[in-house]
Protein backbone atom coordinates (compact mmCIF):
# COMPACT_ATOMS: atom_id res chain seq x y z
CA UNK A 1 0.00 0.00 0.00
CA UNK A 2 1.38 3.49 -0.82
CA UNK A 3 2.96 5.22 2.13
CA UNK A 4 1.00 7.89 3.97
CA UNK A 5 2.08 11.35 2.87
CA UNK A 6 3.34 14.00 5.23
CA UNK A 7 2.53 17.70 5.08
CA UNK A 8 5.75 18.12 3.10
CA UNK A 9 4.80 15.60 0.42
CA UNK A 10 1.35 16.64 -0.71
CA UNK A 11 0.30 15.58 -4.22
CA UNK A 12 0.41 18.04 -7.11
CA UNK A 13 -2.78 16.74 -8.74
CA UNK A 14 -5.96 15.18 -7.35
CA UNK A 15 -7.85 13.01 -9.86
CA UNK A 16 -11.58 12.90 -9.05
CA UNK A 17 -13.67 10.10 -10.59
CA UNK A 18 -17.44 10.00 -10.01
CA UNK A 19 -19.03 6.60 -10.51
CA UNK A 20 -22.30 4.74 -10.20
CA UNK A 21 -22.55 0.96 -10.59
CA UNK A 22 -19.76 0.82 -13.19
CA UNK A 23 -17.31 -1.38 -11.37
CA UNK A 24 -15.82 -2.91 -14.52
CA UNK A 25 -15.33 0.44 -16.27
CA UNK A 26 -13.91 1.97 -13.10
CA UNK A 27 -11.41 -0.90 -12.83
CA UNK A 28 -10.10 -0.05 -16.31
CA UNK A 29 -9.72 3.62 -15.35
CA UNK A 30 -7.91 2.81 -12.11
CA UNK A 31 -5.64 0.37 -13.92
CA UNK A 32 -4.65 3.10 -16.38
CA UNK A 33 -3.87 5.44 -13.48
CA UNK A 34 -1.82 2.76 -11.73
CA UNK A 35 0.33 2.60 -14.88
CA UNK A 36 1.17 6.31 -14.98
CA UNK A 37 4.80 6.97 -15.76
CA UNK A 38 4.95 9.83 -13.29
CA UNK A 39 5.69 9.01 -9.66
CA UNK A 40 2.63 8.05 -7.61
CA UNK A 41 3.55 10.59 -4.96
CA UNK A 42 2.74 13.38 -7.41
CA UNK A 43 -0.97 12.58 -7.60
CA UNK A 44 -3.84 11.04 -5.71
CA UNK A 45 -7.09 9.43 -6.85
CA UNK A 46 -10.47 10.12 -5.26
CA UNK A 47 -13.36 7.86 -6.26
CA UNK A 48 -16.65 9.57 -5.48
CA UNK A 49 -19.43 6.99 -5.45
CA UNK A 50 -22.95 8.22 -6.23
CA UNK A 51 -24.62 5.33 -4.39
CA UNK A 52 -23.35 2.19 -6.14
CA UNK A 53 -24.66 -1.22 -5.09
CA UNK A 54 -22.06 -3.26 -6.99
CA UNK A 55 -18.50 -4.12 -5.94
CA UNK A 56 -17.15 -0.58 -6.33
CA UNK A 57 -16.04 -0.30 -2.69
CA UNK A 58 -14.17 -3.62 -2.75
CA UNK A 59 -12.51 -2.64 -6.03
CA UNK A 60 -11.27 0.63 -4.55
CA UNK A 61 -9.99 -1.12 -1.46
CA UNK A 62 -8.02 -3.52 -3.66
CA UNK A 63 -6.50 -0.69 -5.71
CA UNK A 64 -5.21 1.01 -2.58
CA UNK A 65 -2.35 -1.48 -2.81
CA UNK A 66 -1.28 0.20 -6.07
CA UNK A 67 -2.59 3.76 -5.93
CA UNK A 68 -2.84 6.60 -3.42
CA UNK A 69 -6.62 6.27 -3.48
CA UNK A 70 -9.44 7.58 -1.33
CA UNK A 71 -13.07 6.59 -1.56
CA UNK A 72 -16.19 8.54 -0.64
CA UNK A 73 -19.80 7.44 -0.80
CA UNK A 74 -23.03 9.39 -1.06
CA UNK A 75 -26.48 7.88 -0.76
CA UNK A 76 -28.28 7.10 -4.00
CA UNK A 77 -31.10 9.63 -4.27
CA UNK A 78 -30.96 9.94 -8.05
CA UNK A 79 -28.46 11.25 -10.56
CA UNK A 80 -26.04 13.53 -8.71
CA UNK A 81 -22.84 13.57 -10.73
CA UNK A 82 -22.25 17.24 -9.92
CA UNK A 83 -22.57 16.59 -6.19
CA UNK A 84 -20.28 13.56 -6.49
CA UNK A 85 -17.60 15.59 -8.25
CA UNK A 86 -17.89 18.42 -5.74
CA UNK A 87 -17.72 15.96 -2.85
CA UNK A 88 -14.59 14.39 -4.29
CA UNK A 89 -13.03 17.81 -4.86
CA UNK A 90 -13.61 18.71 -1.20
CA UNK A 91 -11.40 15.79 -0.18
CA UNK A 92 -8.61 16.80 -2.56
CA UNK A 93 -5.23 17.62 -1.06
CA UNK A 94 -3.63 18.94 -4.27
CA UNK A 95 -3.73 22.49 -5.67
CA UNK A 96 -4.83 21.10 -9.05
CA UNK A 97 -7.98 19.08 -9.71
CA UNK A 98 -8.42 16.69 -12.62
CA UNK A 99 -11.71 15.04 -13.50
CA UNK A 100 -12.09 11.74 -15.33
CA UNK A 101 -15.13 9.54 -15.87
CA UNK A 102 -15.39 5.89 -14.92
CA UNK A 103 -14.42 4.16 -18.14
CA UNK A 104 -11.93 6.82 -19.22
CA UNK A 105 -8.56 5.21 -19.93
CA UNK A 106 -5.76 7.60 -19.03
CA UNK A 107 -2.71 7.71 -21.27
CA UNK A 108 0.50 6.75 -19.43
CA UNK A 109 1.48 10.43 -19.28
CA UNK A 110 -1.93 11.96 -18.62
CA UNK A 111 -1.07 13.15 -15.11
CA UNK A 112 2.31 14.50 -16.23
CA UNK A 113 0.80 16.31 -19.23
CA UNK A 114 -1.89 18.00 -17.17
CA UNK A 115 0.79 19.15 -14.74
CA UNK A 116 2.92 20.46 -17.61
CA UNK A 117 -0.01 22.31 -19.16
CA UNK A 118 -0.60 24.15 -15.91
CA UNK A 119 3.11 24.83 -15.44
CA UNK A 120 3.25 26.42 -18.91
CA UNK A 121 0.14 28.50 -18.25
CA UNK A 122 -0.17 31.89 -16.60
CA UNK A 123 0.60 32.23 -12.91
CA UNK A 124 -3.03 33.22 -12.40
CA UNK A 125 -4.13 29.76 -13.55
CA UNK A 126 -6.00 28.15 -16.40
CA UNK A 127 -8.33 25.24 -17.13
CA UNK A 128 -7.27 22.36 -19.38
CA UNK A 129 -9.48 20.18 -21.56
CA UNK A 130 -7.77 16.95 -22.60
CA UNK A 131 -8.28 15.04 -25.84
CA UNK A 132 -10.63 12.04 -25.57
CA UNK A 133 -10.17 9.43 -28.27
CA UNK A 134 -13.21 7.28 -28.94
CA UNK A 135 -15.82 9.69 -27.62
CA UNK A 136 -18.46 10.22 -30.28
CA UNK A 137 -22.22 10.05 -29.80
CA UNK A 138 -22.59 9.00 -33.43
CA UNK A 139 -20.36 7.30 -36.03
CA UNK A 140 -18.33 5.58 -33.35
CA UNK A 141 -15.51 3.14 -34.05
CA UNK A 142 -17.24 -0.18 -34.58
CA UNK A 143 -14.67 -2.49 -32.95
CA UNK A 144 -13.11 -0.28 -30.29
CA UNK A 145 -14.01 -2.63 -27.43
CA UNK A 146 -12.19 -5.52 -29.08
CA UNK A 147 -9.19 -3.38 -29.95
CA UNK A 148 -8.85 -2.12 -26.37
CA UNK A 149 -9.14 -5.67 -25.05
CA UNK A 150 -6.07 -6.76 -27.00
CA UNK A 151 -3.82 -3.67 -26.75
CA UNK A 152 -2.65 -0.96 -24.39
CA UNK A 153 -4.12 2.55 -24.79
CA UNK A 154 -0.77 3.76 -26.16
CA UNK A 155 -0.66 1.03 -28.79
CA UNK A 156 -4.27 1.69 -29.79
CA UNK A 157 -3.60 5.40 -30.35
CA UNK A 158 -0.43 4.64 -32.29
CA UNK A 159 -2.36 2.29 -34.56
CA UNK A 160 -5.72 4.07 -34.90
CA UNK A 161 -5.04 7.70 -34.01
CA UNK A 162 -5.47 8.83 -37.64
CA UNK A 163 -8.87 7.14 -38.03
CA UNK A 164 -11.63 9.81 -37.94
CA UNK A 165 -14.00 7.26 -36.38
CA UNK A 166 -11.62 7.11 -33.40
CA UNK A 167 -11.18 10.85 -33.04
CA UNK A 168 -12.52 12.97 -30.23
CA UNK A 169 -15.95 14.36 -31.20
CA UNK A 170 -14.46 17.86 -30.86
CA UNK A 171 -11.58 17.14 -33.24
CA UNK A 172 -12.90 18.67 -36.47
CA UNK A 173 -14.16 21.83 -34.75
CA UNK A 174 -10.88 22.42 -32.93
CA UNK A 175 -8.66 21.47 -35.87
CA UNK A 176 -9.99 24.57 -37.64
CA UNK A 177 -8.21 26.56 -34.91
CA UNK A 178 -5.13 24.29 -34.82
CA UNK A 179 -6.39 23.20 -31.38
CA UNK A 180 -5.50 26.66 -30.05
CA UNK A 181 -8.38 27.94 -27.94
CA UNK A 182 -6.88 31.41 -27.55
CA UNK A 183 -8.74 32.41 -30.71
CA UNK A 184 -11.94 30.58 -29.76
CA UNK A 185 -14.94 32.67 -28.73
CA UNK A 186 -16.68 29.80 -26.91
CA UNK A 187 -13.87 27.67 -25.41
CA UNK A 188 -16.01 26.65 -22.46
CA UNK A 189 -18.16 24.42 -24.69
CA UNK A 190 -15.26 21.96 -25.09
CA UNK A 191 -14.53 21.73 -21.34
CA UNK A 192 -15.72 18.17 -20.74
CA UNK A 193 -15.34 16.27 -17.49
CA UNK A 194 -14.27 12.99 -19.05
CA UNK A 195 -10.77 14.55 -19.11
CA UNK A 196 -10.09 18.04 -17.75
CA UNK A 197 -8.24 19.89 -15.02
CA UNK A 198 -8.37 23.21 -13.18
CA UNK A 199 -6.79 24.86 -10.16
CA UNK A 200 -8.76 24.02 -7.01
CA UNK A 201 -8.74 27.72 -6.14
CA UNK A 202 -10.39 28.64 -9.44
CA UNK A 203 -12.81 25.71 -9.24
CA UNK A 204 -14.19 26.84 -5.90
CA UNK A 205 -14.08 30.53 -6.78
CA UNK A 206 -16.37 29.71 -9.72
CA UNK A 207 -18.66 27.73 -7.40
CA UNK A 208 -17.83 24.16 -8.42
CA UNK A 209 -20.30 22.05 -10.37
CA UNK A 210 -23.92 23.11 -10.30
CA UNK A 211 -25.68 20.36 -8.37
CA UNK A 212 -29.21 21.22 -9.48
CA UNK A 213 -28.81 19.31 -12.76
CA UNK A 214 -30.42 16.03 -11.75
CA UNK A 215 -29.85 14.26 -15.05
CA UNK A 216 -27.20 13.69 -17.70
CA UNK A 217 -25.51 16.56 -19.48
CA UNK A 218 -24.34 20.17 -19.42
CA UNK A 219 -22.86 20.45 -15.91
CA UNK A 220 -19.32 20.46 -17.29
CA UNK A 221 -19.66 23.14 -19.96
CA UNK A 222 -21.77 25.24 -17.60
CA UNK A 223 -18.85 25.19 -15.17
CA UNK A 224 -16.56 25.98 -18.10
CA UNK A 225 -18.67 29.05 -18.87
CA UNK A 226 -18.41 30.28 -15.28
CA UNK A 227 -14.65 29.68 -15.24
CA UNK A 228 -14.24 31.54 -18.53
CA UNK A 229 -16.31 34.48 -17.34
CA UNK A 230 -14.30 34.55 -14.13
CA UNK A 231 -11.21 35.18 -16.23
CA UNK A 232 -9.81 31.64 -16.25
CA UNK A 233 -8.45 30.88 -19.73
CA UNK A 234 -9.34 27.46 -21.13
CA UNK A 235 -6.76 25.57 -23.16
CA UNK A 236 -6.85 22.27 -25.02
CA UNK A 237 -4.17 19.59 -24.68
CA UNK A 238 -3.76 16.82 -27.22
CA UNK A 239 -0.84 15.51 -25.14
CA UNK A 240 -3.02 14.91 -22.05
CA UNK A 241 -5.06 12.39 -23.96
CA UNK A 242 -7.37 9.62 -22.83
CA UNK A 243 -9.57 7.01 -24.47
CA UNK A 244 -13.27 6.80 -23.73
CA UNK A 245 -13.94 3.08 -23.53
CA UNK A 246 -17.17 2.04 -25.27
CA UNK A 247 -20.20 1.27 -23.15
CA UNK A 248 -23.92 1.00 -23.58
CA UNK A 249 -25.57 4.40 -23.60
CA UNK A 250 -29.11 5.43 -24.42
CA UNK A 251 -28.31 8.33 -26.74
CA UNK A 252 -31.91 9.43 -27.15
CA UNK A 253 -32.50 9.42 -23.40
CA UNK A 254 -29.29 11.37 -22.83
CA UNK A 255 -30.24 13.95 -25.44
CA UNK A 256 -33.65 14.36 -23.83
CA UNK A 257 -32.00 14.80 -20.43
CA UNK A 258 -29.65 17.34 -21.94
CA UNK A 259 -32.58 19.33 -23.35
CA UNK A 260 -34.21 19.44 -19.91
CA UNK A 261 -30.96 20.70 -18.40
CA UNK A 262 -30.67 23.25 -21.22
CA UNK A 263 -34.09 24.65 -20.32
CA UNK A 264 -32.93 25.00 -16.72
CA UNK A 265 -29.68 26.54 -17.94
CA UNK A 266 -31.31 29.24 -20.07
CA UNK A 267 -33.75 30.05 -17.26
CA UNK A 268 -30.85 30.43 -14.80
CA UNK A 269 -28.96 32.65 -17.24
CA UNK A 270 -31.91 34.89 -17.93
CA UNK A 271 -30.98 38.16 -19.70
CA UNK A 272 -27.91 36.57 -21.27
CA UNK A 273 -27.85 36.45 -25.10
CA UNK A 274 -24.96 33.96 -25.17
CA UNK A 275 -26.91 31.52 -22.99
CA UNK A 276 -29.93 32.04 -25.22
CA UNK A 277 -27.87 31.19 -28.31
CA UNK A 278 -26.34 28.19 -26.54
CA UNK A 279 -29.81 26.89 -25.76
CA UNK A 280 -30.97 27.52 -29.32
CA UNK A 281 -28.01 25.76 -30.96
CA UNK A 282 -27.87 22.83 -28.56
CA UNK A 283 -31.60 22.12 -28.87
CA UNK A 284 -31.38 21.85 -32.65
CA UNK A 285 -30.51 18.71 -34.53
CA UNK A 286 -26.98 19.01 -35.83
CA UNK A 287 -23.50 19.76 -34.60
CA UNK A 288 -23.36 21.62 -31.27
CA UNK A 289 -19.98 23.07 -32.28
CA UNK A 290 -21.86 25.33 -34.67
CA UNK A 291 -22.21 27.57 -31.61
CA UNK A 292 -18.74 29.03 -32.29
CA UNK A 293 -19.71 30.27 -35.75
CA UNK A 294 -23.19 31.31 -34.64
CA UNK A 295 -21.81 33.36 -31.77
CA UNK A 296 -19.21 35.03 -33.99
CA UNK A 297 -21.94 35.93 -36.51
CA UNK A 298 -24.06 37.29 -33.67
CA UNK A 299 -21.21 39.46 -32.38
CA UNK A 300 -20.55 40.79 -35.89
CA UNK A 301 -24.22 41.68 -36.38
CA UNK A 302 -24.39 43.26 -32.94
CA UNK A 303 -21.58 45.63 -33.91
CA UNK A 304 -23.19 46.37 -37.27
CA UNK A 305 -26.62 47.07 -35.76
CA UNK A 306 -25.36 49.19 -32.86
CA UNK A 307 -26.45 52.49 -34.42
CA UNK A 308 -29.73 51.23 -35.89
CA UNK A 309 -32.51 53.43 -34.50
CA UNK A 310 -36.00 51.91 -34.64
CA UNK A 311 -38.02 54.83 -33.31
CA UNK A 312 -39.52 55.41 -36.75
CA UNK A 313 -40.67 51.79 -36.81
CA UNK A 314 -42.47 52.29 -33.50
CA UNK A 315 -43.60 55.91 -33.80
CA UNK A 316 -47.12 55.36 -35.20
CA UNK A 317 -49.68 55.02 -32.44
CA UNK A 318 -49.96 51.47 -31.19
CA UNK A 319 -53.50 50.52 -30.08
CA UNK A 320 -52.25 48.39 -27.23
CA UNK A 321 -53.08 48.40 -23.55
CA UNK A 322 -50.14 49.44 -21.35
CA UNK A 323 -48.10 46.41 -20.36
CA UNK A 324 -49.44 44.34 -23.24
CA UNK A 325 -46.77 45.27 -25.80
CA UNK A 326 -43.44 43.55 -26.44
CA UNK A 327 -40.70 45.04 -28.62
CA UNK A 328 -38.02 42.61 -29.78
CA UNK A 329 -34.94 44.58 -30.79
CA UNK A 330 -35.78 47.90 -29.14
CA UNK A 331 -32.42 49.68 -29.45
CA UNK A 332 -31.35 52.54 -27.21
CA UNK A 333 -33.90 55.23 -28.12
CA UNK A 334 -37.67 54.75 -27.98
CA UNK A 335 -40.66 56.98 -28.75
CA UNK A 336 -41.73 58.98 -25.71
CA UNK A 337 -45.35 57.95 -26.26
CA UNK A 338 -44.63 54.21 -26.50
CA UNK A 339 -47.13 52.33 -24.31
CA UNK A 340 -45.69 50.50 -21.32
CA UNK A 341 -43.80 47.59 -22.86
CA UNK A 342 -41.63 44.53 -22.41
CA UNK A 343 -38.40 45.50 -24.17
CA UNK A 344 -35.91 42.99 -25.57
CA UNK A 345 -32.44 44.17 -26.61
CA UNK A 346 -29.49 41.89 -27.42
CA UNK A 347 -26.71 44.51 -27.50
CA UNK A 348 -25.41 44.59 -23.96
CA UNK A 349 -23.50 47.84 -24.57
CA UNK A 350 -26.72 49.80 -25.11
CA UNK A 351 -28.83 51.31 -22.35
CA UNK A 352 -32.38 51.41 -23.68
CA UNK A 353 -34.67 54.18 -22.50
CA UNK A 354 -37.04 52.47 -20.07
CA UNK A 355 -39.30 55.50 -19.82
CA UNK A 356 -38.47 56.20 -16.22
CA UNK A 357 -39.27 52.62 -15.25
CA UNK A 358 -42.47 52.24 -17.29
CA UNK A 359 -40.85 49.62 -19.52
CA UNK A 360 -39.40 46.28 -18.44
CA UNK A 361 -36.01 45.60 -20.05
CA UNK A 362 -34.79 42.10 -20.96
CA UNK A 363 -31.21 41.63 -22.16
CA UNK A 364 -32.14 39.00 -24.71
CA UNK A 365 -32.47 38.23 -28.40
CA UNK A 366 -36.04 37.01 -28.18
CA UNK A 367 -35.53 33.33 -29.05
CA UNK A 368 -36.76 32.30 -25.62
CA UNK A 369 -38.52 34.78 -23.36
CA UNK A 370 -39.86 34.53 -19.81
CA UNK A 371 -43.29 35.81 -20.84
CA UNK A 372 -46.35 33.53 -20.49
CA UNK A 373 -48.19 32.32 -23.59
CA UNK A 374 -50.46 34.91 -25.22
CA UNK A 375 -49.65 37.45 -22.51
CA UNK A 376 -49.03 40.27 -25.00
CA UNK A 377 -51.63 41.88 -27.24
CA UNK A 378 -48.91 42.83 -29.72
CA UNK A 379 -45.30 41.78 -30.36
CA UNK A 380 -43.19 43.97 -32.65
CA UNK A 381 -40.04 42.47 -34.18
CA UNK A 382 -37.89 45.37 -35.39
CA UNK A 383 -35.26 45.71 -38.11
CA UNK A 384 -32.55 45.37 -35.46
CA UNK A 385 -33.10 41.62 -35.91
CA UNK A 386 -32.51 41.74 -39.69
CA UNK A 387 -29.03 40.22 -39.55
CA UNK A 388 -30.27 37.30 -37.44
CA UNK A 389 -33.34 36.46 -39.49
CA UNK A 390 -31.68 34.15 -42.02
CA UNK A 391 -30.53 31.87 -39.22
CA UNK A 392 -33.14 32.45 -36.53
CA UNK A 393 -36.17 33.98 -38.27
CA UNK A 394 -38.47 30.99 -37.85
CA UNK A 395 -37.67 30.56 -34.16
CA UNK A 396 -37.95 34.28 -33.44
CA UNK A 397 -41.38 34.38 -35.04
CA UNK A 398 -42.47 31.19 -33.32
CA UNK A 399 -41.60 32.70 -29.93
CA UNK A 400 -43.27 35.99 -30.86
CA UNK A 401 -46.47 34.12 -31.74
CA UNK A 402 -46.23 32.09 -28.54
CA UNK A 403 -46.29 35.19 -26.35
CA UNK A 404 -48.37 37.51 -28.53
CA UNK A 405 -51.90 37.58 -29.93
CA UNK A 406 -50.64 39.65 -32.88
CA UNK A 407 -47.14 39.87 -34.33
CA UNK A 408 -45.75 42.66 -36.50
CA UNK A 409 -42.45 42.46 -38.33
CA UNK A 410 -41.63 46.07 -39.13
CA UNK A 411 -41.26 46.94 -42.84
CA UNK A 412 -37.51 47.49 -42.68
CA UNK A 413 -37.14 43.84 -41.80
CA UNK A 414 -38.86 42.67 -44.97
CA UNK A 415 -41.90 40.41 -45.34
CA UNK A 416 -42.93 38.31 -42.39
CA UNK A 417 -42.61 34.56 -42.44
CA UNK A 418 -44.92 34.38 -39.48
CA UNK A 419 -46.81 31.14 -38.89
CA UNK A 420 -50.50 31.21 -38.34
CA UNK A 421 -53.46 32.34 -40.44
CA UNK A 422 -52.67 35.04 -42.99
CA UNK A 423 -49.80 37.48 -43.13
CA UNK A 424 -48.72 39.51 -40.13
CA UNK A 425 -50.63 42.82 -40.04
CA UNK A 426 -48.96 46.04 -41.13
CA UNK A 427 -47.89 48.51 -38.49
CA UNK A 428 -50.95 50.67 -37.77
CA UNK A 429 -50.74 54.26 -38.93
CA UNK A 430 -51.25 57.09 -36.50
CA UNK A 431 -54.69 58.74 -36.60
Amino acid sequence: MPEERTMHALPSLSVVIPTYNRCGALADTLESLALQRTSSDRFEVIVSDDGSTDATFDLCRAFRERLPLRYRYQQDVGYRAGAARNGGARLAAAPLLAFLDAGTLASPDLVEQHLRAHARGPATGLAVAGYAYGYRLWNRHTDLAGILRDSTPEAVVARHGDDPAFWDWRHEALAAFAFDLSGYATPWQVFWTMNCSVRAEDFWRAGGFRESYARWGLEDIELGLRLFRAGVPITFSREAWSIESPHERDVEKNLLSNRINLAEFVDEYRDDPLAELTWAVFTEEGEPFELERVYRDFLAWTRQAREVDVRAELSPGLPVRPGRLAVIGCGAALPADLPDAELFEFDETLEPDTGGGRHQLHRAIGLRTPLPPQSMDLVVVTSRLDGLRDRWGDRLLAEAHRIGRRVIVTPAAGPSAAPGPGPAPALPSQR
